[in-house]
């Protein structure tokens, strides 16, 4: 299969039925429901719409999208969207990007409690860093902050961490244990499996991100919608093995970059062991970019520092999904639209032949 039209619907359609006979009983509702949407996705099976040139009258056939956010096809749209959103909040001032890394042994309690940890992953980091930038000593001040949480790492392994952009639940019993972590259950043990922990030191990343508010914001947006793994990652598979590009992050330069073969069970399991529980968000907002006042905050800073509308700010304003015509450029317009499992009346067409007279 050609590199470039590999897609993980095409493993997940060519290995995902054996796969989820192999483990049935082992397969979560969510994580059936991701497999499923992804299959589907920009197939005939959710229907779609005819488009035509208005220009040379080249017509295609558009499937609609799955949209959900474990989908590697559906997000890209999703980051525009939100950019566009979000343009309208920068401020004239530096932007810091901060990483908070959960230690591997919470990460191991996380897997097994996902909605619980990664909620106070969140809510954690995000207190730190509000206490410390509140305290005279630092920054004496109420930051802003925009989390986006990612579970995974390079290699599909489970490695939950919180990107930012910065301009106790054991006792309440909403943990549970399972395998080598049951004895955790009680409360002796547990608080003895935490004491030398509270002493370790959290791998907490930061650096001033390169180039003005804007570049920042397009830097995060690339963060905020993206899944597990890219399509562009994927090189190759077959029934037995997925081969995908990865990244060594503890080599410095070119040698970094490699290419890693996994099983195809297990490429899939991989994948799917990041599926979030459902209605857990994965971008929120802090401080003076709370939602509740977000929009009076940026108002009031905006003025604090005398920033003068600039015209044609963006607004937040629908970004236009529909791409011109690969043809000549121009605009395509909707024609037909058809249901889940049906055929469309229209077939994609090439182009209108165009008669040019020399009148020279």
């Amino acid at each position: 299969m050609a590199r470039s039209r590999l897609e993980v619907a095409d493993i997940f359609r060519g290995h995902g039925p054996a796969w989820r006979q192999a483990n049935a009983g082992h397969v979560s509702l969510q994580q059936f429901k991701v497999m499923s949407a992804i299959e589907r996705c920009r197939t005939a099976e959710l229907g779609g719409h005819v488009v035509r040139c208005e220009d040379c009258a080249y017509t295609t056939i558009a499937y609609n999208s799955c949209r959900n956010r474990h989908c590697p096809k559906c997000q890209s749209a999703a980051a525009k969207q939100w950019l566009a959103d979000r343009e309208a909040e920068l401020l004239p001032v530096p932007y810091y990007h901060v990483v908070f890394t959960l230690p591997a042994a919470i990460a191991d309690i996380g897997y097994q409690n996902k909605a619980v940890v990664y909620d106070l992953l969140f809510k954690v980091s995000a207190e730190t860093m509000l206490t410390i930038a509140a305290d005279p000593r630092h920054l004496g001040a109420k930051i802003g902050i925009t989390s986006v949480l990612h579970t995974w790492g390079s290699a599909l392994t489970h490695h939950p961490h919180v990107h930012m952009i910065v301009p106790g639940a054991h006792q309440a019993g909403r943990l549970n244990f399972f395998g080598n972590d049951v004895h955790l259950a009680d409360a002796q043990s547990f608080a003895a499996f935490l004491a030398p922990l509270r002493k370790a030191e959290w791998v907490v990343y930061a650096k001033r991100p390169f180039g003005g508010p804007e570049a920042v914001l397009a830097y995060l947006s690339r963060y905020t919608h993206r899944v597990a793994i890219a399509n562009s990652r994927l090189i190759a598979f077959d029934e037995q093995r997925v081969t995908f590009k990865w990244k060594d992050y503890r080599i410095e330069g070119r040698d970094r970059y490699k290419q890693m073969t996994l099983a195809t069970d297990e490429f899939i399991r991989r994948f799917l062991i990041h599926v979030l529980p459902k209605g857990l968000h994965r971008i929120r907002h802090y401080g003076l970019f709370a939602k509740g006042s977000c929009a009076d905050n940026i108002a009031r800073a905006r003025e604090l520092l005398a920033v003068v509308s600039r015209q044609g700010e963006p607004t937040g304003a629908p970004v236009d999904s529909k791409p011109p015509c690969p043809c000549c450029g121009g605009r395509m317009i909707i024609i037909e639209v058809f249901a889940r499992g049906t055929t469309p009346r229209y077939q994609p067409g090439a182009p209108a032949s165009v008669i040019r007279i020399d009148t020279s």
